[in-house]
């Protein structure tokens, strides 16, 4: 296996020389790449793309370069010690700040004139502050639930305004009301049998970059404000996690969660055994528009509870502009990814199903765009998710780590190793984070 892989990452970069001697002047225009990752559909649709944005214009053609995902990263750096980078490409959020400590990206953070500019929170910053690249769209984490459990136990939906929001204990408190064991009991009354649970209150999703949320919204984090020291350690975010483990292990309100798979949505509401949870706003897109519509979903959509102050956090991939040392060239290249993220070019496929959010601020200020966007059929009713949603985001919404900090792929993959049990209870979040702590540094620090 190691042979094969080590084989795709040589013809890659030869490949890559090539494209590089290949980089002149087409008739005149200027010749640049694109790389991504994706299935033979994503190649068609992307090239179908690259050939739209080629016959809008006629002084740049792009042209398309499919690397595994598997190899992705260690191709582009292999590429990057050879001087054959792409000029512009995918790039999953928790690459990017790592690619730009290596000097790998354009600053980019004149890349969009002032009536056009993404929201400041979706800005990926290297270590001085520079702007390193934007994400291609805007999510947030929010509540999602089931309208019909909710009226079978009389229980007043969710917040959706986040002046309401519940806290926490108010949470806990709904939480119980809609769990049911097979008697017909709730948690906490006479007889209530824990093993015998047919309906859930909620899950909240314990995939390990979505925990931050919580550490934040209990005056703490992952990281220190500009990422450069690990505070997980710290009171606030130990209580946190112990407060999200306790909703199974104290509470009995959620269901187990190993905390390996981003499909929270899927275990919960599209199961039909769990009346809400927590998860990102792309589930809307990518789950619970067809569930509703082919299998008759009652779902909403609020704003998070909070344990100390409300907060949501927000992330997205981003699309990037190399480094090359080709001013030229990555000027083209930015013109090209101005087009290739507008919205406009999104719209039906991404944004107006719900599976992308915008980045753009005017699509959260200006009324009529506001209007264009959330005046959906694929959305919920416009005031719940215009509350939920829009005003959540622009009031509360905070960036994830790897908006700011590197290396947060190998501190959460360490991080979800060491509460593992944590989930089942064999140990305190307090002991497996303290215990781990020197270690979570170095993962932080790159060692």
């Amino acid at each position: 296996m190691k042979k094969i892989v080590l084989l795709s990452m040589i013809l890659l970069l030869v490949s890559g020389m090539v494209f590089a001697r290949a980089q002149q002047q087409d008739g005149g225009r200027i010749v640049l790449t694109y790389s991504f990752w994706g299935t033979p559909d994503e190649f068609r649709n992307t090239s179908a793309n690259l050939d739209r944005f080629n016959a809008s214009q006629d002084r740049i053609t792009v042209r398309p370069e499919q690397i595994p995902h598997e190899t992705y990263e260690a191709v582009l750096r292999t590429r990057a010690a050879a001087s054959t980078l792409p000029d512009a490409g995918m790039l999953i959020e928790q690459s990017v700040a790592s690619f730009a400590a290596a000097g790998l990206l354009a600053n980019v953070a004149d890349m969009y004139p002032a009536d056009d500019r993404p929201l400041d929170s979706v800005a990926f910053r290297d270590v001085n502050g520079n702007i390193v690249a934007f994400s291609s769209a805007n999510e947030i984490l929010m509540l999602f639930y089931n309208k019909d459990m909710f009226d079978r136990a009389g229980v007043a939906y969710p917040p959706t305004r986040v002046e309401e929001a519940w806290n926490w204990d108010q949470f806990v408190d709904v939480a119980r009301r809609l769990t049911i064991d097979s008697a017909g009991r709730n948690p906490g009354t006479p007889g209530f049998d824990r093993n015998n649970i047919v309906q859930y209150g909620v899950l909240v999703e314990n995939l390990t970059w979505q925990l931050e949320v919580w550490a934040l919204s209990n005056n703490g984090g992952f990281y220190n404000a500009n990422g450069t020291q690990v505070i997980i350690d710290q009171n606030p975010a130990i209580e946190a996690i112990q407060r999200v483990a306790d909703l199974h292990l104290v509470h009995n309100v959620s269901p187990f969660s190993p905390g390996l798979t981003d499909d929270g949505v899927q275990r919960s509401l599209l199961a039909g055994n769990v009346a809400m949870t927590t998860n990102g706003q792309w589930n809307v897109g990518t789950a619970l528009s067809s569930a509703r519509d082919n299998d008759g979903l009652n779902y909403g959509v609020g704003v998070l509870p909070y344990m100390s102050v409300p907060v949501t956090i927000n992330t997205a991939g981003a699309t990037v502009v190399f480094n090359t040392g080709d001013r030229r060239r990555q000027e083209a290249a930015m013109e090209f990814v101005r087009w290739y993220t507008h919205e406009d070019n999104v719209w039906d496929s991404l944004i107006a199903t719900g599976i992308w959010m915008p980045n753009k601020m005017k699509y959260y200020t200006q009324p009529e765009l506001t209007r264009r966007w959330v005046m959906n059929p694929a959305f919920p009713p416009f005031d719940e998710y215009y509350n939920a949603v829009v005003r959540y985001t622009l009031s509360h919404a905070k960036p994830t780590a790897w908006y700011y900090t590197p290396n947060t792929n190998a501190f959460n993959a360490l991080l979800q190793s060491v509460l593992g049990d944590v989930w089942t209870g064999a140990r305190t979040a307090r002991d497996a984070i303290t215990t781990n702590a020197a270690a979570l540094r170095r993962a932080h620090a790159g060692n």
